[in-house]
């Protein structure tokens, strides 16, 4: 679960990111967030992760609200998130099974956990036969499944992915958002903030639009722009 409550970002040099921000997202959800860049979008998922923090109002990621975390609770609040972020960020020395079973290994599993765990991970995204192949020998597209396997490892509530097709060719994209909607349907909250109108016209999920900062549009079954859909926008 997560939830914006009043929630205002506003940055030292009086930039207003974030505005008025009201938002639920229930368990389960598969939610898309558009908007063109500097909308607001990176700034919302900055504030769920507590990589920064709101001026005003409550951000509750779990029925905990975050302004009540301080620094020492921040790595408990992140193993119940998992994060799939544009460019990867996989460790180039480590193999793919090295560089999934590292996010288990920060939060003290053991080593049998790690030998059951990361072989299944690694199954669903398609990647248990490249277990001891490096990043730089992968695709793309293999890459992020590498970066995705690492954010469900720990089997996380709720996954957020910021851009997570964003360097990736159409086809690719694709595969990668059949993969976020079976995780999806296999109980985890997804949260996907993009630029990718053709992904999220054909999947039709719930879209959250941002425009200058406050949230515009809340839509059903939704399309990234309302132009001509906008007979199930319930805001």
């Amino acid at each position: 679960m997560v939830e914006f409550i009043d929630v205002y970002k506003i940055y030292p040099n009086g930039t207003v990111a974030l505005q008025d921000i009201n938002l639920f997202i229930g368990e389960g959800e598969f939610v898309f967030v558009v908007g063109s860049s500097g909308a607001g979008k990176s700034s919302l998922i900055k504030l769920m992760l507590k990589e920064e923090e709101a001026s005003s109002g409550e951000v509750i990621i779990n029925g905990h609200s975050l302004s009540r975390i301080d620094h020492r609770g921040i790595p408990y609040l992140r193993r119940n998130m998992g994060v799939v972020f544009q460019d990867f960020r996989l460790l180039k020395r480590k193999t793919v099974y090295e560089n999934v079973a590292f996010a288990m290994e920060i939060i003290g599993a053991s080593p049998r956990q790690i030998r059951r765990q990361a072989p299944m991970v690694l199954s669903l995204v398609g990647l248990n036969r490249k277990a001891d192949v490096y990043p730089s020998e992968l695709s793309g597209g293999e890459q992020q499944r590498v970066a995705l396997a690492r954010a469900l490892i720990n089997n996380p509530p709720i996954l957020v992915a910021d851009e997570p097709t964003g360097n990736l060719d159409p086809d690719t994209s694709v595969g990668i958002m059949q993969l976020l909607n079976e995780i999806n349907h296999r109980g985890t909250t997804v949260i996907v903030a993009t630029h990718e109108r053709q992904i999220v016209d054909r999947m039709q999920m719930r879209v959250i639009e941002i425009d200058r900062g406050e949230i515009v549009r809340d839509q059903l079954k939704g399309f990234y722009s309302n132009e001509i859909y906008d007979d199930e926008i319930y805001l």
